[in-house]
């Protein structure tokens, strides 16, 4: 008996993960409760277990990209399924017959001695294909085509129908091999959990028990190339993306060459495919002499070498770069985003850590870093103006009587962003213990999704790489985000007189629709305040 493994809902809005590492290779034995895989979704990276022991086979390859529900792997129980005994009756006595004996041309089987010989019936099973579960904030989907049409033959894991949710479009596949029978109607919108078709099993060749052999005759007409053409139902078949880039460029499918599973046309296949000619003769005409042209042409002149390499580099973009990337141009479009702009002289804190530091690791075991003063200083001034803490939903604002301050964090494979949980009650110690934690888990990408969700105002400082100024985007659905730069060594006046101090620009962006002029320019004031006279953060002025 088999077990399923399938892709599980990771998140409210993740409905496709990728494959990245296999911990357990095909045909290991895996235990209960063992990880056997490594997926990554676009914001974190968990491991998948075994839901049983037995033998694992895989089906999915590293670096498949696939969609929630999609199948993985199966595991069979001690390495097999254990075949049924074929029973014949006669003279109201029941006969075990014999392990059946498969002959190595695969074409014959031998079986004990039986008394009867009237045909094995074959049991046809239907199989109810439901809308699947595509994200916890989805209840519905719309059928926008049908890959297969009622009554065609579709083998295991065949794509048949094409689902779209509010968020991404996906394939359905066919949970088994069998006869198609349609149920919804393209265009229509379901619920998740109703039925969409139904596939009934196709009833197996009879096999006659005569004499003590059973025989299973192979089809008059199967030939080698058609098995090959059922396995890879794919070959040829662009999936939606690449369906709707090759109309666009007017290229047919039969012209590209599918480098997905199975010989799949992907999107990158359908990216780099040229348009053919329109006229389907014109190659013909090209192989005809051409006329002898009426005027002869100067000759163009040769074009100039260029020393060095150019050649180009393709990379897919990983999950987690593709969805930055979404919801960074959705945050451009749907918010009314500005940016104001202060600077922050930092001599008093660089005093207090440059007198401290030594001491304060001794005791709490961690440095004394910016990052701590800046997220104390902005949690005071949340409660002077919490506007600027706040989210919209739907026609409502929301205000958070807490502060869970979002830290952005250069990860290895991108831009994440922890948070930091109830920020308004931590000392500068456990705020530094808490940022340090987040950035070890982010390197080694062990951040799970509930310690990047959440947050109520976002800090991120590209000072450390050098950036003197910028004008951070807005982490949606918060309203607000924080940008530190570098510090420099400038002149300013001070009481009357030109002095040299560590200077440092601070940005606020924030979305115009909730947080008003003055709301931010104060928020703003108040943090520049706090930071150059950290006495304040410690007496709570």
């Amino acid at each position: 008996m088999s077990l399923t493994i399938k892709v599980p809902p990771v998140g409210e809005s993740i409905t496709e993960v990728t494959l990245s590492s296999w911990k357990k290779k095909d045909g290991d034995k895996v235990e209960m409760d063992e990880v056997i895989a490594e997926l990554e979704s676009d914001k974190a990276t968990f491991e998948l277990t075994a839901e049983k022991a037995g033998i694992l086979k895989t089906a999915a390859k590293e670096g498949d990209t696939l969609p929630i529900g999609a199948v993985v792997a199966t595991i069979e129980e001690n390495g097999a399924s254990a075949a049924a005994p074929v029973a014949v009756d006669s003279s109201n006595s029941s006969k075990e017959a014999a392990p059946v004996a498969v002959a190595s041309s695969g074409i014959s089987k031998e079986a004990a001695p039986a008394t009867s010989s009237q045909p094995a019936p074959a049991t046809a099973t239907t199989l109810q294909v439901k809308v699947p579960t595509v994200g916890e904030s989805i209840t519905e989907v719309t059928l926008s085509r049908w890959i297969k049409k009622d009554g065609d033959t579709v083998a295991m894991d065949e794509a048949i129908a094409e689902l779209e949710s509010e968020k991404a479009t996906f394939e359905l596949t066919a949970e088994k091999a069998g006869i198609l029978k349609t149920l919804a109607k393209e265009g229509d919108t379901l619920p998740i959990g109703a039925v969409l078709c139904t596939i009934e099993g196709s009833a197996a060749a009879p096999v006659a028990v005569d004499g003590g052999s059973i025989k299973t005759e192979p089809a008059a007409n199967a030939s080698p190339q058609s098995a090959t053409a059922t396995s890879s139902y794919a070959s040829g078949t662009p999936s939606p993306a690449a369906a709707k880039i090759l109309a666009e460029k007017g290229v047919a499918p039969q012209a590209v060459s599918g480098t997905g599973v199975g010989g799949r046309i992907t999107k990158e296949d359908a990216m780099m495919a040229e348009k053919t000619s329109e006229n389907p003769q014109a190659s013909k005409e090209d192989l005809k002499p051409a006329a002898p042209a009426p005027k002869a042409e100067a000759p163009k002149p040769a074009p100039v070498a260029v020393p060095g390499s150019r050649t180009d580099r393709r990379e897919k973009m990983s999950s987690l770069r593709k969805t930055v990337a979404k919801r960074l141009v959705a945050v451009k479009n749907e918010t009314a985003m500005l940016t104001t702009f202060n600077e922050v002289d930092m001599a008093p804190i660089m005093e207090l850590r440059a007198k401290y530091k030594d001491k304060f690791k001794e005791k709490h075991g961690v440095g004394l870093g910016f990052m701590s003063f800046f997220t104390k200083a902005v949690c005071e001034a949340l409660k002077e103006w919490p506007a600027v803490g706040a989210r919209i939903e739907g026609e409502e604002v929301v205000y958070s009587n807490f502060a869970d301050i979002s830290i952005a964090v250069s990860a290895p494979k991108g831009l994440v962003v922890p948070v930091i949980r109830n920020a308004e009650s931590m000392s500068l110690a456990d705020i530094e213990k808490a940022v340090a934690a987040l950035a070890v888990k982010a390197r080694d990408n062990k951040l799970t999704i509930e310690e990047m969700t959440g947050g109520t105002f976002t800090i991120t400082n590209g000072g450390v790489f050098g950036s003197m100024m910028s004008t951070p985007i807005i982490n949606s659905p918060q309203s607000a985000i924080l940008g530190m730069h570098n510090i420099i060594e400038r002149p300013v006046a001070v009481n009357g007189q030109v002095v040299i101090r560590p200077m440092m620009y601070v940005a606020l962006s924030y979305d115009h629709r909730i947080i008003d002029g003055r709301e931010s320019v104060s928020f703003l004031v108040r943090v520049k305040q706090l930071l150059e006279d950290p006495a304040r953060l410690l007496l709570g002025v």
